[in-house]
């Protein structure tokens, strides 16, 4: 038993289960507003199955492609995936079943939701390779995150409509800028092993700059989604509170690099709870 439960830590670690925080509200939200409230108990599991099968498989694609990078990483050295902790072939079965597992929800949710799912797992799988040969990968990581709310309106409504594209575009870009951020760490290790990311080719000042565009663009679109969603008052003060979270998180890097596991983890984490809490007040109040 003690050796089930290290095993499922460790699995855990390779994960980082707690970093769900991203993805999951911003599906909840598309399917709060897809339902126009409450979706049912039934679509919640899913939801939760769904998101969390998807982002093992995303995150165990991710550890499994990157073992010869992390193992030369100091600040990954210690991950399960290089450390001996979990072997090659237990993390392609952990990829395996949740890819699995993943196909299996989407059928149980409805047709449209199943024959996206491979197509999904396709861009999921992407992001761990194109680091490899394109300085794009921060904007293909924000699609496999944006592809949440799209997953989500899938679930309640099985069409994808405008607000809904409107939503993941600023997920998009949400990610994207806060992966550039905490790929500043990493600036020099990429350059000396040839990894393609925008600080490594264009440097940590530029890297901030496109940060703050792709940051100014989130609030933008999720502005865009309110309106075309027909929503009101709170999901307008989501929107415009998350251009001062943005805000205060590229004023926390800009002073010190070293707060930048703050302002991804921290920051990012109470940004997508709100948004989701204030759409929540929106429909009730509605």
């Amino acid at each position: 038993m003690g050796e089930l439960r290290q095993k499922i830590k460790d699995f855990n670690e390779l994960v980082m289960f707690e970093h769900s925080i991203f993805s999951l509200p911003f599906i909840f939200i598309a399917m709060v507003v897809a339902a126009d409230g409450w979706f049912g108990f039934g679509l919640l599991v899913l939801g939760v199955l769904a998101a969390l099968s998807a982002r093992n498989f995303a995150m165990g694609v991710n550890r499994y492609a990157d073992r010869d990078i992390d193992a030369q990483n100091e600040r990954t050295q210690n991950r399960p995936n290089v450390d001996g902790r979990l072997d090659s072939n237990s993390i392609l079965i952990f990829i395996g079943v949740n890819a699995l597992a993943f196909v299996v929800v989407a059928a149980l949710i409805n047709s449209l939701a199943l024959k996206l799912s491979i197509p999904i797992l396709l861009i999921l799988a992407s992001y761990s390779h194109f680091k490899r040969f394109s300085a794009l990968a921060h904007v293909v990581l924000g699609v496999s995150l944006g592809l949440a709310p799209i997953a989500g309106v899938v679930a309640v409504s099985a069409e994808i409509p405008l607000w809904s594209v409107l939503l993941s575009l600023g997920v998009i870009f949400w990610v994207a800028g806060f992966d550039l951020l905490y790929s500043l760490q990493d600036i020099e290790f990429d350059k000396d092993f040839g990894l393609y990311s925008i600080p490594a080719k264009y440097g940590a000042e530029a890297t901030l700059f496109i940060s703050a565009i792709f940051h100014a663009l989130t609030v933008i679109f999720w502005l865009l989604f309110v309106w075309v969603a027909g929503l009101g008052f709170f999901a307008y003060l989501a929107a415009f509170g998350s251009a001062f979270v943005l805000a205060y998180e590229q004023k926390l890097v800009r002073k010190d690099f070293t707060q930048i596991d703050r302002a991804f983890f921290t920051v990012n984490g109470y940004l997508g709870i709100a948004f989701f809490i204030f759409i929540v007040l929106d429909r009730i109040f509605a």
